[in-house]
């Protein structure tokens, strides 16, 4: 079985985000981290691979620091890693990134894509789906346990306050929630592993993506525009007062009314 994992670096938000002048990140000024989506997508495909010897190989985008996550990747137990990364793919939104990942899968075999449902700098959940139509493969979108049965995969779907079992022939793209398990820890035998055989990694520019337009790529074939792009807003002090029990819960009753709360 071959699984293909898509993992994406994205901002450490803790240490709050940078902007580019046409409001897109800028990731390069930025902390970054594994996606925790696509970590528990990552840790879903090693389990495949323990439990049924699973090839893994970990498929990113972005600059050429997003190894950073390959590396973690493999330390974690991945076979390998692949980078997709040329500055004409800079700026793209969620069809553009789509359509490049799709084009790099195109060159690669597989029997089960696994992303995340979302990633935290955008949180829109459409990469994953998306990717699935240019490969005209179905898609099983918030798993939240997942299991192989023979050619198919078998997933308990989340979905408001129950789940769905649904099932499908491979190949199949499944996305990942965070709740699917609880990732492993990169191991010391992996880190060396990882640092030590370059010949894990593979990188890959727009001329390696196959059947994909120009006009489908990077920010120029973007067709989301940023309007206005800013970092998390800061609340001020508020109102302060210093008042008696009684007279407190008085004053709180009266804000509820005065919004309408109560």
């Amino acid at each position: 079985m071959k699984v293909v994992v898509c993992i994406k670096q994205v901002p450490d938000t803790k240490g709050g985000v940078k902007f580019n002048p046409d409001g897109t990140l800028d990731r390069a000024a930025m902390m970054t981290i594994m996606n925790p989506d696509d970590k528990a997508g990552l840790e879903a495909a090693l389990r495949l691979k323990d439990e049924y010897g699973a090839e893994v190989t970990v498929l990113t985008m972005g600059l050429p620091k997003a190894k950073d996550v390959l590396l973690e990747a493999v330390a974690m137990g991945a076979d390998k890693g692949v980078l997709v990364t040329d500055r004409v793919l800079g700026g793209a939104d969620t069809w553009a990134t789509s359509q490049t990942l799709a084009g790099a899968l195109r060159n690669m075999e597989y029997d089960l894509i696994i992303t995340g449902r979302q990633a935290i700098d955008g949180d829109t959940a459409q990469v994953g789906p998306q990717i699935s139509e240019h490969l005209h493969i179905p898609v099983i979108s918030y798993a939240q346990n997942l299991k192989i049965e023979g050619d198919s995969v078998i997933v308990e779907r989340q979905y408001d306050d129950r789940y769905h079992v649904l099932k499908a022939k491979m190949p199949c793209l499944i996305t990942a929630l965070a709740e699917l398990n609880e990732p492993r820890y990169m191991t010391p035998g992996g880190i060396f592993e990882a640092c030590t055989n370059d010949e894990k990694f593979t990188t890959w520019g727009r001329a390696d993506l196959k059947d994909v337009e120009d006009s489908n790529l990077g920010l120029k074939g973007s067709p989301t525009q940023i309007a206005k792009a800013s970092d998390k807003v800061r609340k001020g002090a508020g109102e302060k007062v210093t008042l008696d029990p009684a007279e407190a819960v008085d004053y709180i009753a009266g804000k509820l009314k005065e919004k309408h709360v109560i």
